[in-house]
């Protein structure tokens, strides 16, 4: 089944624990981003405590329920531009709302989580993998039919592996 609109949206509003989220791709072109992502490239940068939107205001109330929103980024160095623009105008702001980031760093070592695709788990039950074409334009979002269990290793692992978004970013220029 595939997900789009109100149901897609009905999952970070409907998830009684965790929604959780493994990135593997250097950059998504998301069209609703273009503007920014030129701003970026122009020199604009924002202040990621003043960020109050749908998706901060959202994490802050999660938070308040005792819900968690996390998240692990595979990446590799040099980050790209895409990457920079994500950890500053995004993951930061969204961090301080409450969303807990990681990223595994796969530059000098093997990927451990090789060939796995993004996608995002909820309370670990549902798993809606997000199939993406090679530059990062996403295809669309599926409903993952079958046994959950190889997504909370995928999850296991990559917690494991990774190292706290503010850890990871420490005397970056982004």
């Amino acid at each position: 089944m595939l997900l789009a609109g109100e149901e897609w949206a009905a999952r970070f509003e409907g998830f009684r624990r965790e929604a959780w989220r493994l990135e593997t791709l250097p950059q998504y072109l998301m069209p609703q981003e273009a503007e920014e992502l030129q701003a970026f490239r122009d020199g604009a940068r924002i202040d990621p405590a003043t960020v109050r939107n749908e998706y901060t205001d959202r994490l802050r109330r999660q938070v308040t329920e005792g819900r968690v929103q996390g998240r692990v980024h595979i990446v590799t160095r040099p980050l790209s531009e895409y990457l920079r623009f994500e950890f500053s105008q995004y993951y930061r702001p969204h961090l301080l709302a409450g969303e807990q980031i990681r990223i595994l760093d796969v530059t000098d070592r093997t990927n451990p989580l090789e060939g796995v695709q993004d996608f995002w788990m909820f309370d670990q039950s549902e798993v809606v993998l997000m199939n993406y074409e090679p530059d990062g334009k996403q295809i669309n979002r599926e409903v993952f039919e079958g046994d959950v269990a190889q997504f909370i290793e995928y999850q296991r692992i990559a917690v494991a592996e990774s190292v706290p978004f503010e850890e990871f970013v420490k005397g970056l220029e982004l």
